[in-house]
């Protein structure tokens, strides 16, 4: 039986561009929760992604509802997939990138393997996955689930989710949080461009992040 819910509320246009500003790196340096398994890497060599998560849960060897979603998705939609453990049969490839790039789709995030690399690298799609495979997804018609919490990279991404993705890695937010944490993270960008200027004209970097100052008050309290 295959169980499609709503397609979630889309996160706000502005809100998606202030992200895509965002490395996922700089937010890296201060959130320690919603990081994909860093396994799940990118195809593209270089690429960012920021979109609303459209969650599917597929079978192993079916990708029956993965092609329906073709007619649901959205632009800026990010597909993210729990392939069910299965780490064999390959649900994206070449048409699918072709299809999915003419219907605006962001990215897709398959917490599993994808196929035709060639023609995802030649077409410039984002996909992340835990590599490549030869054996495919069939229309095997068991089952699989849309629009429903999922475990993907070992974390639970809800539909509605917002996804910030890039060659370092994939980030989950909730859509509450996305304002907060792309405004300090863009901050932080500006600052490490003032930090790298300092550097140049001859500072050192222990001294402008504090680094040698807190290694030698820890040492001195130690003693």
């Amino acid at each position: 039986m295959y169980h499609i819910a709503p397609m979630p509320a889309p996160l706000d246009e502005p809100l998606r561009q202030q992200l895509l500003g965002c490395e996922t790196a700089t937010i890296g340096h201060f959130r320690e929760v919603g990081f994909i398994d860093p396994a799940i890497r990118s195809v593209l060599a270089q690429t960012r992604i920021a979109g609303t998560a459209v969650t599917l849960s597929l079978p192993h060897t079916d990708g029956t509802l993965l092609n329906h979603a073709m007619r649901l998705v959205r632009p800026g939609d990010v597909l993210v997939i729990d392939r069910q453990g299965d780490e064999r049969h390959a649900c994206w490839g070449g048409v699918m990138t072709q299809v999915a790039k003419g219907l605006g789709v962001a990215g897709v995030i398959i917490d599993g393997v994808a196929t035709d690399a060639a023609t995802i690298r030649e077409q410039g799609f984002p996909v992340w996955s835990r590599g490549v495979a030869a054996l495919t997804t069939k229309l095997a018609g068991i089952g699989g689930a849309l629009n429903v919490p999922i475990s993907v990279g070992g974390l639970v991404v809800q539909p509605g989710d917002a996804i910030l993705a890039d060659e370092s890695g994939v980030l989950v937010l909730p859509p509450e949080d996305v304002a907060a944490t792309a405004s300090h993270a863009i901050h932080l960008q500006h600052q490490e461009e003032e930090i790298l200027a300092r550097v140049a004209a001859g500072e050192l970097l222990p001294d402008i992040s504090g680094a040698t100052a807190l290694v030698e008050r820890i040492n001195q309290s130690a003693s």
